[in-house]
Protein backbone atom coordinates (compact mmCIF):
# COMPACT_ATOMS: atom_id res chain seq x y z
CA UNK A 1 0.00 0.00 0.00
CA UNK A 2 1.32 3.51 -1.04
CA UNK A 3 0.74 6.44 1.20
CA UNK A 4 1.30 9.80 -0.04
CA UNK A 5 3.06 11.38 2.84
CA UNK A 6 4.13 15.10 1.56
CA UNK A 7 2.05 17.24 -1.72
CA UNK A 8 3.35 20.77 -2.08
CA UNK A 9 2.27 23.10 -5.04
CA UNK A 10 5.69 24.31 -6.77
CA UNK A 11 5.52 27.34 -9.38
CA UNK A 12 5.08 24.77 -12.51
CA UNK A 13 4.68 21.47 -10.61
CA UNK A 14 3.16 19.31 -8.11
CA UNK A 15 5.53 17.94 -5.52
CA UNK A 16 4.17 14.58 -4.29
CA UNK A 17 6.14 12.26 -2.04
CA UNK A 18 5.05 8.26 -1.68
CA UNK A 19 6.04 5.78 0.95
CA UNK A 20 5.49 2.19 1.11
CA UNK A 21 7.05 -0.91 2.37
CA UNK A 22 9.17 -2.53 -1.06
CA UNK A 23 8.97 -6.18 -1.35
CA UNK A 24 12.35 -6.14 -3.17
CA UNK A 25 14.51 -4.40 -0.92
CA UNK A 26 12.38 -4.98 2.45
CA UNK A 27 12.71 -1.64 3.79
CA UNK A 28 10.21 1.50 3.59
CA UNK A 29 11.21 3.74 0.83
CA UNK A 30 10.21 7.06 -0.65
CA UNK A 31 9.98 8.49 -3.77
CA UNK A 32 8.81 12.12 -5.43
CA UNK A 33 7.07 12.72 -8.43
CA UNK A 34 6.71 16.39 -10.01
CA UNK A 35 3.55 16.16 -11.87
CA UNK A 36 3.27 19.19 -14.53
CA UNK A 37 0.52 21.67 -14.23
CA UNK A 38 -0.70 21.42 -17.50
CA UNK A 39 -1.48 17.89 -16.87
CA UNK A 40 -4.06 18.88 -14.18
CA UNK A 41 -4.81 22.01 -15.85
CA UNK A 42 -5.64 20.90 -19.55
CA UNK A 43 -5.70 17.84 -19.40
CA UNK A 44 -2.64 16.89 -21.34
CA UNK A 45 -0.69 13.33 -21.06
CA UNK A 46 2.98 13.96 -21.15
CA UNK A 47 6.22 10.95 -20.77
CA UNK A 48 7.84 10.15 -17.85
CA UNK A 49 11.67 10.79 -16.98
CA UNK A 50 13.26 8.92 -14.23
CA UNK A 51 16.26 10.84 -12.75
CA UNK A 52 18.63 8.45 -10.44
CA UNK A 53 21.28 10.41 -8.27
CA UNK A 54 25.04 10.63 -7.51
CA UNK A 55 26.52 8.09 -5.45
CA UNK A 56 25.38 9.29 -1.63
CA UNK A 57 22.74 11.53 -2.76
CA UNK A 58 18.92 11.13 -2.40
CA UNK A 59 15.68 11.88 -4.19
CA UNK A 60 16.02 15.44 -2.72
CA UNK A 61 19.50 15.72 -3.80
CA UNK A 62 18.12 17.48 -7.76
CA UNK A 63 15.63 19.81 -5.73
CA UNK A 64 18.34 21.32 -3.07
CA UNK A 65 21.22 20.71 -5.54
CA UNK A 66 20.09 22.07 -8.35
CA UNK A 67 17.15 24.09 -9.90
CA UNK A 68 15.56 21.27 -11.49
CA UNK A 69 12.07 22.68 -11.07
CA UNK A 70 13.18 25.92 -13.01
CA UNK A 71 14.50 23.63 -15.95
CA UNK A 72 11.34 21.71 -16.24
CA UNK A 73 9.04 24.86 -16.37
CA UNK A 74 8.68 25.07 -19.98
CA UNK A 75 8.39 20.91 -20.66
CA UNK A 76 6.00 19.13 -20.36
CA UNK A 77 7.33 16.13 -18.25
CA UNK A 78 6.58 14.01 -15.39
CA UNK A 79 9.40 13.62 -13.72
CA UNK A 80 10.41 10.62 -11.00
CA UNK A 81 12.90 10.63 -8.44
CA UNK A 82 13.78 7.64 -6.40
CA UNK A 83 16.66 7.20 -4.20
CA UNK A 84 19.05 4.52 -3.06
CA UNK A 85 21.76 6.22 -1.35
CA UNK A 86 25.08 4.35 -1.78
CA UNK A 87 23.60 1.30 -3.01
CA UNK A 88 23.47 2.12 -7.20
CA UNK A 89 20.17 1.04 -8.69
CA UNK A 90 21.26 -2.43 -9.72
CA UNK A 91 21.10 -6.31 -8.00
CA UNK A 92 23.87 -6.03 -6.15
CA UNK A 93 26.57 -8.36 -4.16
CA UNK A 94 25.06 -8.07 -1.07
CA UNK A 95 21.33 -8.91 -2.12
CA UNK A 96 20.10 -5.52 -2.07
CA UNK A 97 17.65 -5.12 -5.39
CA UNK A 98 17.37 -2.16 -6.49
CA UNK A 99 16.85 -2.97 -10.46
CA UNK A 100 14.13 -4.99 -9.44
CA UNK A 101 12.25 -2.23 -7.02
CA UNK A 102 12.84 0.50 -9.46
CA UNK A 103 11.35 -1.51 -12.79
CA UNK A 104 8.93 -3.94 -11.16
CA UNK A 105 7.55 -1.74 -8.05
CA UNK A 106 8.20 2.15 -8.78
CA UNK A 107 7.26 2.03 -12.78
CA UNK A 108 4.40 -0.12 -12.37
CA UNK A 109 2.95 2.04 -9.43
CA UNK A 110 4.07 5.00 -11.40
CA UNK A 111 2.26 4.46 -14.38
CA UNK A 112 -1.10 3.31 -12.25
CA UNK A 113 -1.35 6.36 -10.27
CA UNK A 114 -0.71 8.71 -12.97
CA UNK A 115 -2.09 6.80 -15.54
CA UNK A 116 -4.61 10.07 -16.50
CA UNK A 117 -1.58 11.95 -16.70
CA UNK A 118 1.40 9.83 -18.86
CA UNK A 119 1.78 9.00 -22.68
CA UNK A 120 1.10 5.20 -22.04
CA UNK A 121 4.50 3.60 -22.52
CA UNK A 122 6.68 6.58 -23.03
CA UNK A 123 10.10 6.86 -20.53
CA UNK A 124 13.06 8.15 -20.23
CA UNK A 125 15.61 7.66 -17.41
CA UNK A 126 18.69 9.53 -16.66
CA UNK A 127 21.39 10.24 -13.59
CA UNK A 128 24.47 12.07 -12.14
CA UNK A 129 27.51 9.88 -11.91
CA UNK A 130 26.43 6.65 -10.63
CA UNK A 131 22.79 7.55 -12.04
CA UNK A 132 24.07 8.34 -15.09
CA UNK A 133 25.75 5.02 -15.69
CA UNK A 134 22.81 2.89 -13.59
CA UNK A 135 20.57 4.87 -16.67
CA UNK A 136 22.05 3.51 -19.90
CA UNK A 137 22.75 -0.11 -17.86
CA UNK A 138 19.13 -0.57 -16.77
CA UNK A 139 17.85 1.11 -20.38
CA UNK A 140 20.30 -1.46 -22.08
CA UNK A 141 18.86 -4.61 -19.97
CA UNK A 142 15.30 -3.88 -20.45
CA UNK A 143 14.84 -3.50 -24.03
CA UNK A 144 11.43 -1.04 -24.68
CA UNK A 145 11.64 0.02 -21.23
CA UNK A 146 13.18 3.23 -21.77
CA UNK A 147 13.23 5.45 -25.02
CA UNK A 148 15.71 7.85 -23.76
CA UNK A 149 18.59 8.04 -21.59
CA UNK A 150 20.17 10.86 -20.30
CA UNK A 151 24.07 10.70 -18.79
CA UNK A 152 25.37 13.32 -16.63
CA UNK A 153 29.45 12.36 -15.75
CA UNK A 154 28.53 8.64 -15.80
CA UNK A 155 30.68 5.99 -13.64
CA UNK A 156 30.49 3.60 -16.40
CA UNK A 157 33.87 1.49 -15.38
CA UNK A 158 32.28 0.39 -11.93
CA UNK A 159 32.12 -2.83 -13.19
CA UNK A 160 35.54 -3.40 -14.44
CA UNK A 161 36.91 -1.16 -11.11
CA UNK A 162 39.97 -2.73 -9.15
CA UNK A 163 41.03 -1.37 -6.33
CA UNK A 164 40.98 2.37 -6.17
CA UNK A 165 41.84 4.55 -8.76
CA UNK A 166 41.13 7.64 -7.00
CA UNK A 167 43.25 6.92 -3.48
CA UNK A 168 44.84 10.59 -4.39
CA UNK A 169 42.30 12.47 -4.15
CA UNK A 170 41.00 10.99 -0.51
CA UNK A 171 42.30 14.32 1.32
CA UNK A 172 39.41 16.19 -0.31
CA UNK A 173 36.32 15.82 2.35
CA UNK A 174 34.35 16.55 -1.02
CA UNK A 175 35.20 13.52 -3.13
CA UNK A 176 32.41 11.80 -3.67
CA UNK A 177 33.81 8.05 -4.89
CA UNK A 178 33.31 4.75 -2.92
CA UNK A 179 36.43 3.83 -1.43
CA UNK A 180 37.25 0.08 -2.49
CA UNK A 181 35.63 -1.24 0.65
CA UNK A 182 32.21 0.41 -0.40
CA UNK A 183 32.85 0.16 -3.91
CA UNK A 184 32.82 -3.73 -3.29
CA UNK A 185 30.20 -4.15 -1.15
CA UNK A 186 27.86 -3.19 -4.21
CA UNK A 187 29.85 -4.96 -7.14
CA UNK A 188 31.66 -7.67 -5.38
CA UNK A 189 34.89 -8.67 -6.12
CA UNK A 190 36.85 -8.81 -9.44
CA UNK A 191 35.11 -11.33 -11.66
CA UNK A 192 32.02 -11.12 -9.61
CA UNK A 193 28.79 -11.76 -11.39
CA UNK A 194 27.18 -8.84 -10.55
CA UNK A 195 29.86 -6.91 -12.26
CA UNK A 196 29.41 -9.53 -15.18
CA UNK A 197 26.11 -8.60 -15.43
CA UNK A 198 25.99 -4.51 -15.70
CA UNK A 199 29.00 -4.83 -17.70
CA UNK A 200 28.62 -2.41 -20.31
CA UNK A 201 30.46 -3.77 -23.44
CA UNK A 202 28.30 -6.63 -22.80
CA UNK A 203 25.14 -5.60 -22.52
CA UNK A 204 26.15 -3.43 -26.09
CA UNK A 205 26.96 -6.77 -27.51
CA UNK A 206 23.52 -7.83 -26.59
CA UNK A 207 21.70 -4.88 -28.10
CA UNK A 208 20.16 -4.03 -31.27
CA UNK A 209 21.00 -0.44 -31.34
CA UNK A 210 17.39 0.05 -32.27
CA UNK A 211 14.54 2.55 -29.95
CA UNK A 212 17.09 4.20 -27.99
CA UNK A 213 17.92 7.93 -28.33
CA UNK A 214 21.07 8.86 -25.43
CA UNK A 215 22.31 11.62 -24.42
CA UNK A 216 25.64 12.25 -22.78
CA UNK A 217 28.05 14.68 -21.19
CA UNK A 218 31.35 15.79 -18.94
CA UNK A 219 32.73 18.11 -17.34
CA UNK A 220 36.32 19.15 -19.20
CA UNK A 221 37.62 19.75 -15.41
CA UNK A 222 36.05 16.38 -14.25
CA UNK A 223 38.46 13.24 -12.92
CA UNK A 224 40.85 11.91 -15.64
CA UNK A 225 39.18 8.56 -15.37
CA UNK A 226 35.59 9.72 -15.84
CA UNK A 227 36.04 11.95 -18.47
CA UNK A 228 38.40 8.72 -20.19
CA UNK A 229 35.70 6.58 -19.50
CA UNK A 230 32.83 8.88 -20.63
CA UNK A 231 34.48 8.99 -24.31
CA UNK A 232 34.82 5.18 -24.46
CA UNK A 233 31.75 4.63 -23.48
CA UNK A 234 29.95 7.30 -26.03
CA UNK A 235 32.52 5.67 -28.90
CA UNK A 236 31.15 2.19 -28.20
CA UNK A 237 27.44 3.42 -27.88
CA UNK A 238 27.78 5.08 -31.78
CA UNK A 239 29.54 1.81 -32.90
CA UNK A 240 26.45 0.14 -31.29
CA UNK A 241 24.03 2.25 -33.44
CA UNK A 242 22.75 3.87 -31.11
CA UNK A 243 21.51 7.68 -31.73
CA UNK A 244 24.29 9.40 -29.19
CA UNK A 245 24.58 12.85 -28.79
CA UNK A 246 27.89 13.88 -26.46
CA UNK A 247 29.49 17.46 -25.28
CA UNK A 248 32.17 18.39 -23.27
CA UNK A 249 31.30 21.08 -21.26
CA UNK A 250 32.74 23.11 -18.25
CA UNK A 251 32.97 21.86 -15.06
CA UNK A 252 33.78 19.04 -12.74
CA UNK A 253 32.10 16.33 -11.25
CA UNK A 254 29.56 18.16 -9.00
CA UNK A 255 26.29 19.38 -8.67
CA UNK A 256 27.05 23.12 -10.30
CA UNK A 257 28.00 20.91 -13.43
CA UNK A 258 25.01 18.87 -13.22
CA UNK A 259 23.30 21.87 -13.17
CA UNK A 260 24.45 23.94 -16.17
CA UNK A 261 24.00 20.96 -18.01
CA UNK A 262 20.22 19.86 -17.12
CA UNK A 263 19.05 22.59 -19.79
CA UNK A 264 20.55 20.88 -22.47
CA UNK A 265 19.80 16.78 -21.44
CA UNK A 266 15.75 17.80 -20.58
CA UNK A 267 15.30 19.54 -23.44
CA UNK A 268 17.04 16.49 -25.61
CA UNK A 269 14.76 14.16 -23.45
CA UNK A 270 11.42 16.24 -23.77
CA UNK A 271 12.27 16.72 -27.65
CA UNK A 272 13.27 12.73 -28.10
CA UNK A 273 9.71 11.50 -26.02
CA UNK A 274 7.54 14.16 -27.92
CA UNK A 275 8.15 11.83 -31.06
CA UNK A 276 7.66 8.88 -29.38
Amino acid sequence: MQTLVHKRQLASHTLETWEWASPALGRVKRASVLVPRTCTAEGRDVPALYLLHGFGGSRTTWLTGTRLTEHLAALELLVVLPESGRRWFINDHRGFRYEDYLVDELIPFVDDRYAVHLRQGVRGVGGFSMGGAAALMQALRHPGLFDVVLSHAGAFEAPSRVGDPYTGLRHDPDTAIPSTEAHERVWGPPGSPVRGRYDLTALLEQHDGGGLSVYADVGVDDYPRILRMNREAVRKLAASGIETEFSERLGGHDLAFLDRALPHSLAFAANRLKRS
